[in-house]
């Protein structure tokens, strides 16, 4: 899967840039487990993401699409290859740099139904990220959360568990827990037919 650069001369800054991109997996076979081979998930992709700009990974079940996206997120560790962050290698950040990069790149499932517990009110899902990752109190993590609502068009859907929210509302209070997470800078936004890894400007 290869993918041309977004980027230009007269473009903005990169804000996430993956060059070369490579991961593959080894897979045992045989009731002992002697025979390997090699699963080739994602090969040498190339792509860059200036500020503003939107990316979409389009392609076949298989393709590496997933993969991808762990990838950028840091669920996975690359076989080869490199992914740059605000021009800064991310496998070179330390503890406190890979820190403040998951709080920077998140990941919006757009099946609600899928990721959203339907045992918890929506604030408490909405406010479950604030607890680990910003420095609120109480008070501070209410206000945080009504203000995402605000933003989502949803200020009445805080007392109400996504069990009873309707269809329209459970998907406008999905991406909420991510953007909580100190304005996240780039988000990764999967389906389960499809993946895409988008940039979108702070909405707040």
């Amino acid at each position: 899967m290869g993918l041309k650069n977004m980027g230009g001369p007269d473009m903005a800054p990169h804000l996430l840039e993956v060059i070369n991109l490579t991961k593959h997996f080894v897979v045992r076979t045989g009731a002992l487990g002697w025979s390997s081979g090699v699963v080739r998930a994602v090969d040498a992709v190339s792509f860059a993401i200036p500020a503003g700009a939107t990316l979409g990974l389009v392609g076949e079940s298989g393709c590496g699409k997933t993969t991808t996206s762990k990838l950028i997120l840091a669920l996975e560790k690359p076989t080869a290859g490199s992914i740059r962050f605000e021009g800064r290698d991310v496998a070179t950040l330390g503890r406190e740099g890979e820190r403040a990069y998951r709080r920077s790149v998140q990941a919006v499932f757009q099946d609600p139904y899928a990721s959203l517990d339907p045992r918890m009110r929506v604030a408490t899902i909405v406010a479950e990220p604030l607890v680990i990752n910003a420095d609120l109190d109480a008070a501070g993590r209410r206000r945080r959360v009504a203000e995402l609502l605000d933003l989502v068009g949803l200020p009445s859907a805080r007392p109400r568990s996504t069990r009873t929210s309707s269809p329209a509302a459970s998907a406008s209070v999905s991406p909420s827990p991510a953007r909580s997470r100190s304005r996240p800078s780039s988000s990764c936004s999967t389906s389960p037919s499809r993946r895409s890894t988008s940039r979108s400007a702070p909405r707040s």
